[in-house]
């Protein structure tokens, strides 16, 4: 059983869908958090629709944050609490994308998943375990949650841009390394990194340049 994502979505400037970026947003916000970014980068990509699904649970005592999943060392729920919601998500993210490449028409090579932290890393999560790869997975700001079972685990193996900055003190920037090597490790030749120097835990206009010239080239655009 799956939970039916809300989500707000940008057209395509030329009025004509080729392509898609599903926004995933982080702990504590919402899809109205990322969507603002289709404005940048619609011009660049005008046949491409923007959609920015809500995460599907409320984060106790933040009546307008939502998360994907907990996370115990900020909520102090258990490991096991976390990777069932993480399951749950994951399911209710796989439903979403099946949805919207009906819905639009789309072709599994004409969808990127654009993460942010959290959203990185249900972005990490789902990809490669979808039978078809994707266009490709934008990862900002996150980590690859259980690199152990990523091989064992992968069924398809889209590009990876993984993209962070080197003043992160909410996810260390570490992980972008440590999630570069599980993901070569489990057989991804398609993996790219960039560092946003002086950048906390954001997205700074280098980095979504980068990521903008990986989008246009996994879409063919």
């Amino acid at each position: 059983m799956t939970r039916g994502l809300r989500a707000g979505r940008k057209e395509p400037q030329s009025g004509e869908t080729r392509s898609a970026v599903v926004f995933l947003h982080g702990y504590g916000a919402n899809g109205a958090d990322l969507l603002g970014l289709a404005d940048p980068l619609g011009g660049h990509l005008p046949d491409t629709l923007f959609v920015a699904p809500d995460a599907p649970e409320r984060i106790p005592g933040m009546p307008f944050g939502l998360q994907w999943f907990p996370i115990p060392w900020i909520d102090g729920s258990s490991e096991e609490e976390a990777h069932r919601w993480l399951m749950a998500a994951a399911r209710d993210l796989d439903a979403f994308l099946d949805g919207l490449m009906v819905d639009e028409d789309l072709l599994p090579e004409q969808v990127v998943l654009f993460g942010f932290s959290q959203g990185s890393m249900m972005a990490l999560h789902v990809a490669p375990r979808r039978e078809d790869p994707l266009a490709g997975v934008v990862a900002f700001s996150g980590r690859l949650l259980s690199p152990e079972v990523l091989a064992d685990e992968t069924r398809s193996r889209p590009p990876v841009l993984l993209v962070h900055g080197d003043a992160d003190d909410v996810v260390p920037v570490q992980s972008l390394p440590q999630a570069a090597e599980a993901l070569q490790g489990a057989g991804w030749t398609d993996v790219y990194a960039h560092i946003m120097k002086g950048t906390g835990h954001g997205i700074a206009p280098d980095g979504l340049s980068v990521a903008l010239a990986f989008m246009r080239d996994k879409l063919g655009l």
